[in-house]
């Protein structure tokens, strides 16, 4: 118990927060955390708030370290691979990992909800309905719009990408950087609803996409038999989010693009326009550290969901931090510093990575090169797993660095680049043309 005595204050009681949460009071540190938002458990009314997550080897390990989870992975649902669904309604798998490896949806609100409730069971304290208004980096206070004060000894800022405690700290401090983007497209949620006996009305060990070049839908599934769909899309142009004004809209766009989901979802068209067109982005700030304020998670590492790392890479700030408290005792050696740029490199990473994702799954997913390329990815993978691990093996099932990842996948894809088009490799993947081939030996030979 390292922080014993300590007083921590959390600006922020999402995922990330609460988790943070349990690790400092495991850690013997007497934690508050200040939410703006109402208690989330009493909310009813979470419908098309947010995308479905899927958990994996980064985040599991977080909650696993922290104890907690036997209890999330309770909740999840795994997808051992994606299914794709062409324009026509062909359908092509492809495993995520190796056998038995998957990734696990998980509903936000679930998630959010049990870990409170496990942060709460170990004496944490929840303050709903406190909306910052005020943060002393020098004093270590925090004042919020009701008149309550809270003076810890440090504050962690774990309130989202639009982070109230780093545009403050971007204000007080001319030296941090701060990059707020968004991207040209948005996203929105739909349900398929479960068959009347509750099971599925899709393969529900899967994450279902239809990819459509510059849109796309996915749907995964979730425990009570039904699936969150998301429809992400440009915000303009044609086949965007504005060219979409009406119920007809609605459904020639379906009809055009995704036909085969028109009969899953009956009520689209109601859905649609009561559910909310959300905006897509990222955050970058150079600093994430000043005085004894310290940012966490989306506060300083938002990114677009097309890696599904955004809450494992908050819930792996937590890991890595209880880890850096296991060896350094306190927040006061100056070393946590170097923790924390190592960790901007990494972050900065993942996030370059996941908008790289968003254009493979959009196009790529539905080209046939593009997936026997992955397929003999697998294949040489299989044979030499000490030289070889796909990149999205490196980010999704092993605790790599994000950053030692991309560039590993940098070498390797420009490794098969030219493996593809100097052997003509084009056709249907068959083990014994490779063999012919000595494909396995023309790789190792570009390994160095």
């Amino acid at each position: 118990m390292h922080l014993k005595n300590k007083n921590i204050s959390i600006v922020g009681g999402g995922l990330v927060g609460s988790l943070l949460s349990i690790y400092l009071s495991k850690q013997g540190a007497r934690v508050s955390v200040f939410d703006k938002r109402s208690d989330l458990r009493r909310d009813v009314n979470h419908a098309g708030r947010s995308i479905n997550l899927a958990l994996s080897n980064r985040g599991i390990c977080a909650l696993e370290s922290a104890g907690v989870n036997k209890e999330i992975i309770s909740i999840s649902t795994p997808m051992y691979k994606r299914i794709m669904h062409s324009i026509k309604g062909s359908l092509t798998e492809q495993k995520y990992g190796k056998e038995n490896q998957a990734i696990y949806s998980v509903s936000r609100h679930n998630l959010n909800a049990r870990l409170v409730d496990i942060a709460e069971d170990i004496g944490v304290r929840f303050y709903f309905n406190h909306e910052c208004e005020t943060v002393n980096f020098f004093n270590t206070e925090l004042v919020f719009k009701n008149g309550f004060a809270s003076t810890p000894d440090y504050i962690f800022a774990a309130d989202g990408a639009g982070s109230f405690i780093r545009k403050q700290m971007s204000k007080s401090f001319p030296d941090v950087q701060m990059i707020e983007k968004f991207i040209d497209s948005s996203y929105k949620e739909l349900t398929i609803s479960a068959n009347l006996d509750g099971t599925h009305r899709l393969q529900n060990d899967a994450l279902h996409i239809w990819p459509r070049e510059s849109f796309m839908l996915i749907a995964l599934p979730n425990l009570d038999g039904t699936f969150t769909c998301t429809l992400f899309a440009p915000n303009e142009g044609h086949d965007s989010f504005s060219s979409i004004r009406t119920k007809k809209d609605v459904e020639k766009f379906f009809l055009s693009y995704f036909s085969d989901v028109i009969d899953l979802i009956p009520d689209l068209a109601i859905q649609y326009f009561n559910n909310p067109t959300s905006s897509l982005g990222f955050v970058r700030c150079s600093s994430w550290k000043k005085q004894n304020t310290i940012l966490i998670g989306d506060a300083c590492h938002a990114t677009v969901p097309f890696y599904g790392q955004g809450m494992n890479s908050g819930f792996e700030d937590c890991f890595l931090l209880n880890n850096w408290i296991n060896e350094n005792h306190n927040f006061s050696n100056d070393n946590i510093t170097d923790f924390l740029s190592q960790r901007y490199l990494n972050t900065s990473a993942m996030q370059d990575l996941s908008m790289a994702n968003f254009m493979e799954m959009q196009s790529k997913t539905a080209n046939p090169e593009f997936l026997l390329q992955k397929k003999i990815e697998e294949w040489f993978s299989n044979k030499h797993p000490e030289k070889w691990i796909p990149l999205y093996s490196m980010v999704t099932f092993s605790s790599i660095g994000y950053y030692e990842a991309m560039q590993k996948g940098i070498i390797q894809d420009k490794i098969m680049e030219e493996v593809m088009i100097q052997n003509n490799l084009h056709s249907v993947f068959n083990e014994e043309e490779l063999e012919a081939k000595d494909i396995e030996q023309k790789i190792l030979k570009l390994i160095k």
